[in-house]
């Protein structure tokens, strides 16, 4: 039994580890940042109980809307070694905006889930900061999001970070690959190193086998290991709804876990194969670097890694070379892969061959 003849100092939620006041200071500090991803769509401020988006259903006739969640992973632990967080909110929208946009949507608005031991001002604002800029490539309103201090479930200095988007797509419209046929060719849009997969084969390979640190310089690559790893992942929301409104697209692929092998016959029919044409594309040199150091298979690598290539296409064989003069003049370094060939009983649904 307590002793209740001795008073006790009165237990607060500050002294538990979460501040309240710091908390709401967070909040006005980012509410400038998110204003500005703001699209003329969104009827309230940050601090509601609910974000509030008016859904203009003059433009579309027969709207769907698109829906997708995702984080960052362990991506987080080499922003966290290197302390540097101003990123990472960029690889968190386009998990799910890249994955919205390959049905043919625009994203609409996004939220960002922040959860950590203690929330830390400077380094909160900065993966805040990450997001907006994220959302502004994106073209889609920061809508709202949740920041929970967790003290004594996170280590200290350590976050995690989670996301969640809504585009719409006029039904017609909508990208499913049912469409995809013989002869349809396959674009390739390059990426921007490895995105925001396979971190828990790179940490191991390069941090534990090599027993190299986020600060070493390693031979073929031109910045540090860590600059490699934590750059952003590149969004395609922009030059892709560019692509939408003139010419046909019949599949699309974001090239994240799983890579070349499990993503592509997620849109391909199961009478056609992928026919990709090794050499068509450069490969960044942090794959090589990793194969290299850890002895890794191909087919190990192009199902773990996007191997230099963060979105595929499938268009119409007449289209192709139109699309690719457009996506080059977008600014995207675009590619011809290859081709949808017919598929062989029992055989795989993405091959590789020689140029």
């Amino acid at each position: 039994m307590p002793n209740k003849s001795v008073k006790s100092k009165p237990s607060t939620y500050k002294e538990s580890g979460v501040d309240i006041e710091k908390a709401n200071a967070f909040v006005e500090r980012i509410k400038p940042l998110i204003k500005t991803t703001a699209r003329k769509e969104v009827l309230s401020g940050i601090g509601g109980f609910g974000g509030l988006f008016r859904f203009d259903a003059a433009k579309t006739k027969n709207p769907i809307l698109v829906s997708s969640t995702d984080g960052v992973g362990t991506k987080l632990k080499i922003a966290q070694l290197m302390d540097k967080h101003d990123t990472v909110g960029i690889d968190l929208v386009a998990m799910s905006v890249n994955d919205v946009v390959v049905q043919g949507a625009e994203p609409l608005f996004f939220l960002d889930y922040l959860a950590t031991g203690k929330i830390e001002p400077e380094k909160s604002v900065a993966i805040v900061e990450g997001i907006v800029q994220g959302c502004k490539q994106a073209g889609c309103a920061l809508l709202g999001g949740e920041t929970a201090e967790m003290p004594g479930f996170y280590p200290p200095g350590e976050y995690d970070l989670a996301g969640f988007c809504v585009g719409v797509v006029e039904s017609e419209k909508l990208i499913d690959g049912s469409t995809i046929s013989i002869n349809d060719r396959v674009i390739g849009l390059a990426s921007s190193g490895l995105h925001s997969n396979g971190f828990s084969l790179a940490r191991k390979v390069l941090l534990e086998k090599g027993r190299l640190s986020v600060k070493d310089t390693v031979s073929g690559l031109a910045r540090t290991v860590g600059e490699e790893l934590l750059e952003p992942t590149r969004i395609y929301v922009k030059p892709l709804l560019n692509i939408f409104k003139s010419f046909p697209v019949k599949g699309l692929v974001h090239v994240t876990g799983g890579g070349f092998y499990d993503n592509i016959p997620r849109v391909v029919p199961d009478v056609c194969r992928c026919v990709i044409r090794r050499g068509s594309w450069e490969i960044p040199p942090v794959f090589s670097v990793i194969r290299d150091i850890g002895h890794v298979e191909e087919q190990e690598m192009f199902r773990v890694f996007n191997m230099g290539i963060g979105m595929i296409m499938v268009v119409p064989e007449k289209d192709a070379q139109e699309i690719l003069d457009r996506l080059k003049g977008l600014g995207e370094n675009a590619c011809l892969l290859g081709a949808i060939e017919k598929r062989d009983e029992n055989g795989p649904p993405v091959c590789f061959t020689d140029l």
